[in-house]
Order: C-alpha cells, then structure tokens, then sequence
C-alpha cells in the first residue's frame, strides 16, 4: 500500500513538471515599446537611455529622509533602559 502511494506521488510529480506547468503565468499581448531605444535601449545588453537622467540633489530631502530613518530604526533597546 505503501509503495502505491509513493509511486502516485512520483507520477503525479513528473506529469506537473512534464507539461507548461509555470509557464501560463504570462500576458500574451503586443509590446507597444518593442523598438523604443528610450525604454529598452539601442541594444539589449545596453542601458536605457531613460535610465541615463541625472537629478540635481535637494539638501532638504536628506534632512527628511534622516528624520524618517531615526522614526523607523531607532534603537528600541536604549529607550527601554537595556
């Protein structure tokens, strides 16, 4: 009975991994951007060009970002008296 059991098992495991198991997991539609070197680059090992934009730094946004860091990690042990 034993051997039953285990045999189903391996059977049903090689006919999932025989068959498309994974691989209805996609959207079968047209790709708008197929050809946009802004979006996939001239070459498909090559950056994007939107990838290439530089921002100029705002010193305030540091600040906030510092405040938020000090919210979330704040040593908890130190405040308990640890």
């Amino acid at each position: 009975m034993n051997r039953k059991n285990i045999l189903a098992v391996v059977a049903i495991t090689l006919l999932a991994t025989a068959c498309d198991y994974q691989k209805n997991n996609n959207i079968k539609q047209v790709d708008l951007n197929e050809n946009d070197a802004y979006v996939y680059g001239v070459h498909p090992d090559s950056a994007a060009r939107q990838t290439k934009n530089k921002y100029t730094a705002k010193p305030e946004n540091e600040v906030r970002a510092n405040k938020i860091r000090e919210k979330l990690f704040n040593d908890s042990t130190n405040a308990q008296g640890n």
